[in-house]
């Protein structure tokens, strides 16, 4: 059995996703992978640096090319907790990421909800993955957000 499954990469950034938690930012978590390595590790920093931009897979692309010294991303793979936005649908595109995998479907604010097609062609996307603790965490992070105002 491998044990570097999807599964095993998502409870990974669940584990970001918690840090952000623990901050009170939306708890949402990146990693990126290389050949079955962690290279980068991020979540929602938006509130703690007072930056809209600061989405834990912005943090994570910053954070993995500075790992492996170029721009490019072209045999990673991201695996976050919530679909990415159309910001960082973008920011990935640039990157030329190969693989994009997530956890729970955002119908909202989600980079599906787009009408044209906003990633690189040739990147691979996943979804599902861990859907129901990925969920769970930002269903029970809002519910408390409105029960305490």
């Amino acid at each position: 059995m491998d044990l570097y499954t999807d599964e095993y990469f998502m409870k990974e950034a669940l584990k970001e996703a918690q840090k952000a938690l623990a901050k009170d930012e939306i708890p949402i978590g990146a990693i990126i992978v290389s050949k079955n390595q962690v290279i980068a590790r991020a979540h929602n920093l938006t509130e703690t640096l007072n930056d809209v931009t600061a989405h834990a897979e912005m943090q994570a692309i910053t954070s993995a090319a500075n790992a492996i010294g170029g721009k490019y991303l072209s045999d990673c793979t991201l695996y976050v907790t919530v679909e990415p936005c159309l910001m960082c649908a973008g920011a990935l595109y640039w990157s030329q990421i190969s693989k994009i995998v997530y956890g729970a479907s955002d119908n909202k604010r989600g980079y599906s909800t787009a009408k044209s097609q906003v990633l690189h062609p040739k990147t691979i996307v996943e979804n599902g993955v861990l859907e129901n603790e990925c969920s769970n965490l930002l269903i029970d992070f809002f519910k408390k957000k409105r029960q305490s105002k």
